[in-house]
């Protein structure tokens, strides 16, 4: 394995190392389909873009990094973190990362990487911490926004009903902006998570016609789940049933929108829970 480490390293050396070489029509085949969920999950694999996401990926020992394609402007600037992966980094042209890019404006780097297996603790210690549970959030976007605030608020695991969104969606992981990497997600059922859950234990639901959080917050100082609905519809009528409690965010008698985007709630509801008395 050649010094990348060293002070002469530049896209020169690696290119005499690693030559360019043109994407196969089976690597441009199994990159096109893992942007559709029946094909990540055949492989257990996932995309992950952009330099600053990549680089991140290339520095953690979470989740397993399979190949990078990277154009030389990444190669130049990241050469010794490329070095962890050796021949399975290689490079290309703006045009081929185009081709293989989920982005409208590809962003220098695209990697595979292992998906990862769902932790089989995800009940564990929910009494001691709030968490997010997500029932039908369907837009990608949310979904990653929402992840990222567990990052924010230090929620170790992201639970998802079977009816949100697929976590590992390209653009769920690009708006996450790097939450994926530090926070697990889980699909489960809800009644199949209570199930392994202390008696009592919490279950918020954010809804209209809610508890204000604000006067609230004082009888919810332990832990449990923080139940977020899907954009519009809100909380199905089954999640509903398994409640022990409905929370809003009250509106100014003066504002006149009719809801809140679901993951600007859920920022707002889980800052006040976290908050100190």
């Amino acid at each position: 394995m050649p010094d990348f480490g060293r002070p002469d390293w530049g896209f020169a050396i690696f290119a005499q190392i690693f030559p360019k070489k043109m994407i196969s029509h089976a690597q441009l085949s199994k990159l096109t389909a893992l942007r559709e969920k029946k094909f990540r999950y055949k492989y257990r694999q996932f995309t992950v873009e952009g330099e600053k996401m990549v680089v991140e990926l290339l520095s953690q020992r979470r989740l397993k990094p399979l190949q990078v394609f990277a154009t030389e402007v990444f190669f130049e600037k990241n050469g010794p973190i490329l070095s962890k992966i050796g021949e399975r980094a290689q490079l290309v042209t703006e045009a081929e990362l185009k081709k293989i890019s989920a982005l409208t404006t590809p962003n220098q780097a695209l990697a595979v990487c292992e998906m990862p297996d769902s932790p089989p603790d995800c009940a564990k210690n929910l009494e001691n911490g709030w968490h997010f549970y997500l029932d039908g959030i369907q837009d990608p976007g949310n979904l990653g926004t929402i992840w990222r605030l567990a990052d924010w608020f230090g929620v170790p695991n992201l639970l998802c009903s079977p009816t949100t969104a697929d976590a590992w969606n390209p653009k769920t992981v690009q708006a996450s902006m790097g939450a994926f990497l530090r926070v697990g997600a889980t699909e489960i059922e809800l009644d199949e998570l209570l199930k392994t859950t202390p008696p009592g234990l919490p279950v918020l639901g954010a809804t209209m016609d809610g508890r204000d959080i604000f006067s609230e917050k004082k009888r919810f100082n332990g832990g449990g789940l923080l139940v977020i609905g899907r954009e519009g519809a809100g909380l199905s009528a089954e999640i509903l049933g398994k409640l022990t409690d409905r929370v809003s965010i009250p509106r100014d008698p003066a504002g006149g929108a009719e809801s809140l985007n679901a993951a600007i709630a859920a920022g707002i509801l889980m800052a006040v829970l976290k908050s100190r008395p």
